[in-house]
C-alpha cells in the first residue's frame, strides 16, 4: 500500500533539507518544503528552512541543563543544526562538520569514531561519519513526527516513501553506507536518487509544461552542482520518441572533493595573510574559527547583493574574550576576486587540472583534489564525454552540430549554494561561452528558475511522484559501468604482477530492479581465507555488456575501493580451496549494486559486501 506522503531528503555536506508531497490532498497536492524545528540558541527552538549539517558535542557540564532540549527530547546532550553551526564554530574541536565527505572517504574507517577530525583523542567525544549522518536523518524523523504525525502511526516519517539523494559521483560503497545511515534512522521504504537529477526534477516541477519550450531535441543540458563538499557534473540529453520529448542522463563526472569548504578555507588564508601583514598571527585553532567565520561572511554577501562587506571575528588567546577578539571586515571585492580567479579561472577547452606534487608523508584528512580550478575539471569532463559520444548519433537523428561533436552543453542548470554568487554563475557562463565560440556553436544559456537551497529536496519529492506514474522521468540507470578485476593466469615472473583484466558485471545505465548474469565466464574464487577483490568503474564506456572483458583499460576504467573479505567455505570446500564460480549482479530497487558469486553446481552463493572500512 502506498504511503500518504512522498518525501525527499537532501543529506547535504553543509545543509540538509526535506520536502514532501501530501498525496491525500488530491489534485491540489504539490511539493512543499518542510520547516525544520532546531535549536538556534541555548534554550531556544525555531523552525528554519534548512538544517545545517553540523553536530556539536559539548563537554561534560559545558552547557546548562536543558540548553539543548528539543520539544521531543528535554535531555538532549548534543545538538545538530543552526546552533551547532554557529556556536560550534567557536569550539572547532567539538564540532563535527563535512560528515558526508568523510562518509565517502575509502581511506578511513567510516564506522569508527574519528570526528571531530582534529579533536584530541583523550577526553573528547567523538562519533563516526556514519553516526553523524544518521543523527541528521533522525532529527528529520523526530521533527516530522512531532509536527505532522502526532499520534497517527501511519503518518510517521518512518512509514513514508523516502527518496534520499546522494552525489552522482558516489561509488557503490558510499551509496551502501548512505543506505545504512538511513536504515539506522528507521527508513525502510527507501530509494536513492542522484543530486543533479534531483535538481533537474525540481526545475521540471517548477517549470510545469513550459519546460518543453526551454530545451530542444538533440540538446545537452549540463547540471553543474557545486555544494559545500563536492563538485558534480551531469549531462542530460533531450531526445524524442513518438513526437514527445524524452530525457536521458548520459554521463556523470568523477568524484571531486571540491566545493564551498575549499572556498571558505581559501578566504580564511587570504584574511590571515592580511592580518599577518598588520602583525596579528593566528594559531591552528584560530584558523579553524576564521574558516567558519569566513563561511558565514561569504553566505551573508551572497544573500544580500547590496552588502559591500561582512564582519569576521576570531576569539583572542587571552582570558578577555571580548577585549581579545580579532575582527576584520571581509569585502565583497576580496571575496569575488579570491573565488572567481581561484575556483573559476578562464581556461581553454582542452585545459587539464594541475597535478600536485605527492609528498612521502601527509597529514591524514579528506582527499581533496589538488587543483581548485572547477573550470579545468569541467573541461576534462566534457573532453572525456566527447570521446565517449564521438561515434554516437545525437538523439534527434540529425547531423551532429558542432556542440554535439565536442559535448558542449546547449544549456546549464546551476545547483548548490556556491552559485548564489551571481559573479560565479556569470564567470562559468562566460567560460562556456568562450568554448562554444571556439567550436562555432551557440553559447550555453542558463535555465532559469533554479532553487539553489531546496532544489535537491524538492526534486527528490517530485521523483517520488514520478515513481507513482506522475510527471516526467529522466532515464539513466547506473551512472557508471562496473567491473571486477580478474588476474591473468600465467607463470610467476619475478618483479612483475600478473596483468589484471576488467570483467564487466554491471553495464552502464543498468536500471533499478534489474539483474545481469555472467554465466559464460567462469572464475576461481578462494574461500575460507581473506582475499582482496579489485573493483572498477567507468563513466565513459557505455557499450560494454555484462561479461565483456577489457584487457587494456587504463585511462577509461578507474579503480575503486577494493573489497577485502573472507568468503565462507561451504559444503566440502575447506579453507584456501579454489571454487569455480560465475558472477551475478543486481541493482536493487533502492539503487544499490549487489554482486553475487555462484558455484558451478548452483548449490552455493556468496555476496561481495562493499568495504566500509580502510581501503588499503
Amino acid at each position: 500500500m502506498s504511503s500518504r506522503f512522498v518525501v525527499g531528503i537532501d543529506l547535504g555536506t553543509t545543509n540538509s533539507a526535506l520536502a514532501y508531497v501530501d498525496t491525500g490532498a488530491g489534485p491540489a497536492a504539490k511539493v512543499t518544503a518542510f520547516p525544520i524545528p532546531q535549536v538556534v540558541a541555548q534554550g531556544a527552538v525555531e523552525e528554519r528552512p534548512l538544517l545545517p549539517s553540523f553536530l556539536y558535542l559539548p563537554g561534560d557540564g559545558e552547557q546548562p541543563a536543558g540548553a539543548l532540549k528539543l520539544p521531543w527530547d528535554a535531555k538532549r546532550d548534543y545538538c545538530v543544526g543552526e546552533f551547532a553551526r554557529v556556536f560550534g564554530s567557536q569550539v572547532p574541536t567539538r564540532l563535527v562538520a563535512s560528515a558526508k565527505s568523510w562518509l565517502c572517504h575509502p581511506g578511513v574507517d567510516r564506522k569508527a569514531a574519528i570526528l571531530p577530525h582534529k579533536a584530541p583523542d583523550a577526553g573528547s567525544r567523538k562519533v563516526s561519519p556514519l553516526d553523524a549522518c544518521t543523527r541528521y536523518l533522525k532529527h528529520f524523523a523526530e521533527a516530522w513526527n512531532a509536527q505532522l504525525a502526532k499520534d497517527v502511526a501511519a503518518n510517521r516519517l518512518e512509514a513514508q516513501e523516502i527518496v534520499l539523494t546522494v552525489p552522482a559521483s558516489f561509488d557503490a560503497g558510499a551509496r551502501e553506507l548512505t543506505v545504512e545511515a538511513a536504515r539506522a534512522a528507521g527508513f525502510e521504504n527507501l530509494t536513492l536518487l542522484e543530486e543533479p537529477q534531483a535538481a533537474f526534477y525540481a526545475w521540471l516541477d517548477r517549470s510545469g509544461e513550459g519546460w518543453r519550450n526551454q530545451v530542444g531535441v538533440g540538446e545537452l543540458v549540463l547540471v553543474a552542482d557545486v555544494g559545500g563538499g563536492t563538485t558534480d557534473f551531469t549531462l542530460i540529453e533531450v531526445g524524442e520518441e513518438g513526437g514527445n520529448l524524452v530525457l536521458t542522463r548520459l554521463a556523470v563526472g568523477d568524484h571531486l572533493l571540491l566545493g564551498g569548504d575549499n572556498m571558505d578555507l581559501t578566504l580564511a588564508y587570504s584574511v590571515a595573510q592580511q592580518l599577518s601583514a598588520k602583525g596579528t598571527k593566528l594559531d591552528a585553532g584560530q584558523m579553524q574559527q576564521l574558516t567558519y567565520a569566513c563561511r558565514n561572511a561569504k553566505e551573508q554577501l551572497f544573500a544580500d547583493a547590496k552588502l559591500m562587506s561582512a564582519p569576521v571575528t576570531v576569539l583572542g588567546k587571552g582570558r578577555s574574550i571580548v577585549g581579545g577578539s580579532i575582527k576584520h571586515d571581509l569585502s565583497r571585492g576580496d571575496v569575488e576576486k579570491v573565488l572567481v580567479e581561484g575556483f573559476f579561472p578562464e581556461c581553454a577547452r582542452d585545459a587539464l587540472p594541475a597535478t600536485g606534487r605527492v609528498g612521502g608523508l601527509a597529514e591524514l584528512g579528506l582527499p581533496y583534489v589538488s587543483d581548485a580550478g572547477i573550470t579545468r575539471h569541467l573541461a576534462t569532463f566534457l573532453a572525456r564525454q566527447s570521446e565517449a559520444l564521438a561515434n554516437r548519433e545525437p538523439a534527434s537523428g540529425k547531423k551532429k552540430k558542432a556542440a554535439d561533436a565536442v559535448a558542449l552543453p546547449s544549456a546549464i542548470l546551476f545547483n548548490g549554494g556556491v552559485f548564489k554568487g551571481d559573479v560565479l554563475r556569470n564567470r562559468l557562463l562566460g567560460v562556456l561561452g568562450a568554448w562554444a565560440k571556439g567550436a562555432k556553436a551557440e553559447p550555453t544559456r542558463e535555465l532559469a528558475g533554479a532553487d539553489l537551497d531546496l532544489a535537491v529536496a524538492r526534486g527528490a519529492a517530485y521523483y517520488g511522484l514520478v515513481k507513482r506514474g506522475k510527471g516526467v522521468r529522466i532515464r539513466g540507470g547506473t551512472a557508471r559501468a562496473y567491473y571486477i578485476g580478474v588476474e591473468t593466469n600465467m607463470p610467476a615472473v619475478p618483479g612483475f604482477a600478473p596483468p589484471v583484466k576488467a570483467l564487466c558485471v554491471a553495464p552502464f545505465g543498468m536500471e533499478e530492479g534489474t539483474e545481469a548474469d555472467v554465466p559464460a565466464y567462469e572464475l576461481g574464487v578462494r574461500v575460507g581465507t581473506e582475499a582482496e577483490f579489485r573493483f572498477l568503474g567507468s563513466t565513459v564506456r557505455r557499450d560494454d555488456p555484462a561479461g565483456a572483458v577489457v584487457e587494456e583499460w587504463e585511462g577509461q576504467i578507474d579503480e575503486l575501493a577494493p573489497v577485502r573479505t573472507t568468503l565462507e567455505a561451504k559444503g566440502t570446500a575447506s579453507g584456501g580451496t579454489v571454487v569455480p564460480v560465475h558472477l551475478h549482479s543486481k541493482v536493487t530497487s533502492v539503487g544499490q549494486l549487489e554482486l553475487w558469486l555462484q558455484s558451478r553446481d548452483g548449490k552455493h552463493r556468496w555476496k561481495l559486501e562493499f568495504n566500509a572500512r580502510e581501503g588499503k
